[in-house]
């Protein structure tokens, strides 16, 4: 059984006496020419007005068995069936009348209504847009708690835009709207409608209830973007938890927080909680474009390239076009070959999130470790030598920003065969070891390093 709004249950329980008054407009009609037939339905309407229902389906009974094809001798049936709640009994005898009078309009809004009621939604579905008139509020507002039910929030929403118009004072129409949208996880839509309800009837508690939570939400959500535009990520990732925190009931608004807050993470380099929320979104939305990207750059400040690739890939078959996610694309395709060969940030064990101090110490820890006076033996010597020299390299990669930034968009700045472009100036280290005796990797005393320059 599924749930039924307010204005379905409202016809569903006027349905007996909807029926009966219906009946009056046929009166004198003759379904049939059995003049027996005809006396049972007179009479058994006489005994239906009077309350009198188990008499007044026998009268129907025999109706229906003397005139197979008497279609009011069937919905009339059905009248009674639904004045005794009996509404599975009913739905037979409404099909039959539509059978034998397709044109019966009546009978198949009523069918439509019980299918509603009963959980057949795309049958219900088929009765209502049959009978459903464009000018007639009401029908609308039916309609569309059908396309509810099946999942049509589009034509839910175009139904009751115009129910809103058809009825001056539609403040359920509004309500609905507003609901649908809050729903959606479109927290300003929501608002737009609910507004307008509040407009009609500043009183209406429906309405006005769901006016704060909305206004809550839609103010926590345009803190966090504000945030976020000025690249205060961890405040807007706390400003989030704060949304889920106050509508935790919303799968939509649940998902669309936590795909913020990837975004909001990978920027703010937090790496593995990034991968962790963006992968909880994809979990839930596969083709979630924007958590594929975020996860992707969390990827490569995490040096895993291939998976980082993979993200990227997936990005471009739901967005071809996007030219941010072909720049990454390539970016991480020369990331994977840089990283095959020399990885300045392996060299000193750092992360690619390391700032400037982290980098220094580990440098200086290095330099000393690997000063070649500190070997004796030839070949470990020479070996040192090496060492201490991709050291020295890597700290002024990672320490220039313009080379780091070069470096992390896959190009090594002391390697020119990887250079883009002409008419730069690079340093290079020429000579082996040669140029660096007497160095004090701590920077003091009267020692430097000798650079050559193209």
């Amino acid at each position: 059984m599924v749930a039924i709004s307010p204005v379905a249950h409202k016809l569903l329980n006027y349905v007996p006496f909807l029926l009966v008054l219906i009946d009056l407009r046929y009166e004198g009609v003759n379904g049939g020419k059995d003049g027996g037939v005809e006396n049972h339905l007179e009479m058994g309407k006489k005994l239906l007005a009077a309350g009198q229902l188990a008499d007044a389906l026998s009268h129907f009974h025999a109706a229906v068995d003397g005139d197979l094809k008497n279609y009011m001798a069937y919905y009339r049936r059905a009248t009674v069936y639904l004045a005794m709640g009996k509404s599975k009994s009913a739905l037979p005898d409404l099909s039959k009348v539509i059978e034998l009078k397709p044109d019966f309009t009546s009978a198949r809004l009523q069918r439509g209504n019980l299918l509603l009621k009963h959980g057949k939604l795309d049958e219900a579905e088929r009765d209502l847009k049959k009978v459903t008139c464009v000018w007639d509020a009401d029908s609308r507002e039916m309609r569309a708690e059908c396309f509810v039910q099946l999942g049509e929030m589009g034509k839910a929403i175009s139904d009751l835009k115009a129910a809103s118009k058809l009825k001056s004072d539609n403040t359920q129409a509004f309500y609905k709207l507003s609901t649908i949208y809050y729903n959606l996880g479109d927290h300003e839509m929501s608002l737009n409608e609910v507004r307008e309800c509040l407009k009609l009837d500043p009183d209406h508690k429906q309405c006005f209830s769901h006016y704060k939570q909305v206004k809550k939400l839609n103010k926590q959500i345009q803190a966090a973007e504000e945030l976020i535009q000025q690249q205060m990520y961890s405040d807007a990732v706390s400003k989030y938890e704060s949304v889920m925190k106050t509508e935790p009931n919303v799968p939509q608004f649940i998902l669309n927080a936590k795909e913020r807050m990837c975004h909001c993470l990978s920027k703010d380099q937090q790496t593995a909680k990034a991968i962790s929320v963006c992968s909880e979104v994809l979990k839930a939305d596969p083709p979630n474009v924007n958590a594929l990207k975020d996860r992707a750059e969390a990827y490569l400040q995490d040096d895993q390239y291939e998976e980082a690739i993979k993200d990227f890939e997936s990005a471009k078959e739901h967005s071809e076009n996007d030219r941010q996610i072909k720049e990454g694309l390539e970016r991480a395709q020369r990331l994977i070959k840089q990283s095959q060969k020399r990885d300045y940030y392996k060299i000193l064990g750092v992360k690619r999130t390391a700032q400037k101090k982290e980098i220094l110490k580990a440098y200086r820890k290095l330099a000393q470790q690997w000063h070649p006076d500190n070997f004796q033996d030839a070949e470990e010597k020479k070996k040192a030598e090496k060492k201490f020299i991709d050291i020295a390299q890597a700290k002024e990669v990672l320490t220039d920003p313009e080379m780091r930034s070069k470096f992390d968009q896959g190009e090594d700045p002391m390697d020119p065969e990887s250079q883009q472009g002409g008419g730069h100036h690079h340093h290079h280290f020429h000579g082996g070891w040669e140029n660096f005796q007497g160095f004090n990797p701590f920077g003091s005393g009267p020692f430097n390093f000798k650079f050559n320059f193209n």
